[in-house]
């Protein structure tokens, strides 16, 4: 499961975490202030509930078991039904709530869709408050999201032209080869830096990952800030190697050496936090005008 982070709803502090690639809310932490569990199995005992969860999972999840949500329906007619959220999952393969356990970070948690759904049943202005904090939240998320990103296609183009100049003027002029296969040069020197930056090359990388090499990506796409901040100094530092005439195998071992030594020096840094930091100071300012 992936890191939680926490929600504050009018005082109360709300767990949200990442399953399945979606965001689940913990509605254990939602019903503290409402009566506690019991809140969550009266509200998953209705049959208005179930028929919502069945929906739901119809339309999310390939795998649900609709013969046993059919037997969970046909219950829901008797005087004393009564369901946990692990018997419901137990018996419908449902994956829109999922029971953890433990002191930290257990309780019973829900895709948000139907997390927003249990807040309506605590309270609808307690379900407002929720959602305008979760897409703030998620509006915080996007911003990094698209800084980072940012980021990641300046570093990636900071020192390119420098580095395919050098090929283009210094080594393919020396070579006797036609000039549709010049092309060939170019990603022979592209997989130097890989090797000395990745440890790989990129068709290494594309036959150890076909689902993404579907997308046409490479292992660039999936570098963090701080391996294109090195890949970028190796592309100029490389370009200059080319024109002081070093053959592959030195240009290869001086580069390798060098991509060691940055990599440890910048992984004491967070460089997007400073860049984040950065930002949020800029906007500031300029509000103010």
């Amino acid at each position: 499961m992936a890191k939680t982070k926490i929600l504050n709803v009018q005082g109360r502090k709300i767990s949200l975490t990442r399953i399945h690639d979606d965001d689940y809310i913990s509605i254990t932490d939602m019903a503290k202030d409402f009566g506690g569990n019991d809140q969550i199995k009266n509200w998953i005992r209705t049959r208005r509930t179930i028929e919502f969860l069945g929906t739901w999972e119809s339309i999310n999840n390939p795998d649900f078991n609709m013969v046993g949500f059919h037997q969970v329906s046909l219950d829901t007619t008797t005087e004393r039904f009564i369901i946990s959220p692990t018997q419901w999952v137990e018996r419908t393969n449902a994956k829109g709530i999922i029971a953890r356990s433990g002191r930290y970070g257990g309780g019973t948690f829900a895709h948000v869709d139907i997390a927003f759904e249990f807040g309506s049943w605590l309270s609808p202005q307690f379900k407002l408050y929720l959602y305008t904090e979760f897409q703030r939240l998620k509006k915080i998320e996007s911003n990094n999201s698209d800084l980072e990103w940012n980021v990641k296609r300046v570093l990636t183009k900071a020192n390119y032209k420098l580095h395919t100049n050098a090929i283009r003027d210094y080594i393919i002029p020396k070579m006797n080869i036609a000039k549709q296969k010049e092309r060939l040069i170019y990603a022979n020197e592209a997989d130097l830096l890989n090797m000395a930056l990745f440890g790989y090359t990129a068709k290494e990388w594309k036959e150890a990952n076909p689902s993404v090499t579907l997308k046409q990506a490479n292992p660039r796409d999936y570098a963090t800030i701080n391996e294109l901040a090195v890949l970028s100094s190796l592309e100029s530092i490389h370009s200059m190697l080319i024109q002081q005439g070093l053959d592959k195998e030195q240009r290869y071992l001086i580069l390798a050496k060098m991509a060691s030594e940055q990599l440890t020096n910048l992984s004491k840094l967070d460089i997007m936090g400073s860049i984040k930091k950065q930002s949020e100071l800029t906007s500031a300012s300029s509000g103010d005008r």
